[in-house]
C-alpha cells in the first residue's frame, strides 16, 4: 500500500508570548520570555510564584458568556488556536467533505481548574453533594476535540491522546497516520493545557520539578545552563491543520510544510526522571527518521524537549551526540520553553509550529537565558544560545518526552511538489 502525504496547511497558536502564529513567532525570534508574577491566584504562600500565563485573553471574543461559563480554559484555548488554524487555511466546510474531517486533540491534564473549583465548593460546604451539572462534561479530555467538531460540524475520527507533556505530538502523529493510511482527508490536531492554578502548581512544587527563582522570573526557563533549576510552567494551546496532499492541492491550500514522520518510545525507567543514558529519547528519534525515511544528515534542526531540569536536559543532549554522531555539531539545537514555558501537554503542539516556521522561514529560535556554561555538555553541540540564527532548514524534528516514560518525536520538511 503507497501512504499518501501529509501536509500543513493551517497553524493557530495562543502562547505566553503571543496570542497568535505571527505574533508567537515575532516573540520566539526575538527571544522573548513569557515568565511574570502568577496573577491567576494568590501565590503568596507558594514556593514558586510566577510561570508563563496567557495574558490578554478573553474567551468571549469567541464565545457567547453563556456559552463561556459551560467551558473549562483548556477547552477556551483549544477553540481560540483551532479558529485562528480555521481561517488561517481558508476552510469553507460548507464545500468540503465533513465525514471525511476530524479533531485528534492532546492534553496531559485537561480541565484541572474545573476538578479544583468544584472539590473545593464542596468541602466548604455541609457535605450535600451540590455539583454543577456541567462538572464532568467541563473537566473531561476529550471534550475539547469534541467541542470543536461540534463547532465546525466535523465527523470524521474524534478523540483524546493523553501521554502527559508528550500528549500533543501523539496526537499529531495518530492524525498523521490516519491521514496516509487513507481514513481521513484532514485533521485538526493539537493540543491545550491550563494547570496554572492552586492544585498545578501545588502539585508540580511538592515534585520539586519547577524553578524557584522568585527574584528573576523572566530568566528562570534556563535550557541547558549550569544554573538551571527545573521548568517554568505555561499555559495555551497549539492548533495544526494536517491535510493530504492531493486534497489539499484541489482546493488551492498554502502548504508550509510537509510533516514526513513520527515516531514513539518509552523510556521504561522511572514515573518521572528520564533514562540517565537517554535510551528512549534516542529510540524515538531514530524511530521518527526511520518513518521518515531519512538519515541523521538530514535534519538541521531539533526542537529539544529541553525544560531545564538538571537531569532531563542532559539526558537528551546524551542522545544527541550518540544517535547523530559527528552531524550533532552540524545541527542547530533550541528549547523554545526557555521563552514560553512548559505547556505539558500543548508543548508539543506549539513546538512544532515553531518547528514548522523553522522550516519554512529558514530562521531557528533561540534558546535564551544562558548565562553560565555546564560543563556536562559538549561545548560543540550548538544549542542556538540567546539570539536566533539564520541557515538553510531543509528538516526539523520536535521532540516531547512525558511523565512516565512517554516519547513522542515528528519531523517536518520543505515541501516539494
Amino acid at each position: 500500500m503507497e501512504l499518501r502525504r501529509v501536509v500543513v496547511t493551517g497553524l493557530g497558536a495562543l502562547t505566553p508570548i503571543g496570542n497568535t502564529v505571527s505574533a508567537y513567532w515575532n516573540s520566539l525570534i526575538n527571544g522573548v520570555s513569557g515568565a511574570a508574577p502568577i496573577t491567576k491566584f494568590d501565590s503568596t504562600l507558594f514556593k514558586t510564584k510566577f510561570a508563563c500565563e496567557i495574558k490578554n485573553f478573553d474567551p468571549e471574543d469567541f464565545m457567547d458568556r453563556k456559552e463561556a461559563r459551560k467551558l473549562d480554559p483548556f477547552v477556551h484555548y483549544a477553540l481560540a488556536a483551532t479558529d485562528e488554524a480555521v481561517k488561517d487555511a481558508g476552510l469553507d466546510f460548507d464545500q468540503l467533505d465533513t465525514n471525511r474531517i476530524g479533531v485528534i486533540w492532546g492534553s496531559g491534564i485537561g480541565g484541572l481548574k474545573t476538578f479544583l473549583d468544584e472539590v473545593t465548593n464542596f468541602a466548604k460546604g455541609d457535605g450535600t453533594p451540590r455539583y454543577n451539572p456541567f462538572f464532568i462534561p467541563k473537566m473531561i479530555l476529550d471534550i475539547a476535540p469534541g467541542h470543536i467538531s461540534i463547532k465546525y460540524g466535523l465527523r470524521g475520527p474524534n478523540f483524546s491522546t493523553v501521554s502527559a507533556c508528550a500528549s500533543s505530538t501523539n496526537a499529531l502523529i495518530d492524525s498523521f497516520n490516519y491521514i496516509r493510511l487513507g481514513m481521513a482527508d484532514m485533521l485538526i490536531s493539537g493540543g491545550s493545557e491550563a494547570i496554572i492554578n492552586e492544585a498545578g502548581m501545588g502539585g508540580f512544587n511538592a515534585m520539586h520539578a519547577l524553578s524557584t527563582r522568585n527574584d528573576d522570573p523572566a530568566t528562570a526557563s534556563r535550557p541547558f545552563d549550569k544554573d538551571r533549576d527545573g521548568f517554568v510552567a505555561g499555559e495555551g494551546a497549539g492548533t495544526i491543520i494536517l491535510e493530504e496532499l492531493e486534497h489539499a492541492k484541489a482546493r488551492g491550500a498554502k502548504i508550509y510544510a510537509e510533516l514526513v514522520g513520527g515516531g514513539m518510545s518509552a523510556d521504561a525507567n522511572h514515573i518521572t526522571a528520564p533514562h540517565p543514558e537517554g535510551l528512549g529519547a534516542r529510540l524515538v528519534m531514530t524511530n521518527a527518521l526511520k518513518d521518515a525515511q531519512l538519515t541523521t544528515a538530514d535534519i538541521d534542526y531539533i526542537n529539544v524537549h529541553g525544560t531545564s531540569t538538571p537531569l532531563g536536559d542532559i539526558s537528551e543532549a546524551t542522545a544527541i551526540l550518540q544517535l547523530f554522531g559527528e552531524h550533532a555539531y552540524n545541527l542547530n539545537i533550541s528549547s523554545t520553553k526557555s521563552m514560553t514555558g512548559h505547556l505539558l501537554g500543548a508543548a508539543g503542539a506549539i513546538e512544532s509550529i515553531a518547528s514548522i516556521l523553522a522550516v519554512k522561514n529558514d530562521i531557528i529560535p533561540p534558546t535564551i537565558n544562558h548565562f553560565n556554561d555546564d560543563p556536562a555538555f559538549d561545548p560543540k553541540l550548538n544549542f542556538t544560545f540567546n539570539k536566533a540564527q539564520k541557515r538553510l532548514v531543509r528538516a526539523a524534528q520536535s521532540n516531547t518526552f512525558g511523565f512516565g516514560g512517554h516519547n513522542a518525536s515528528v519531523i517536518f520538511s520543505k515541501y516539494k511538489d
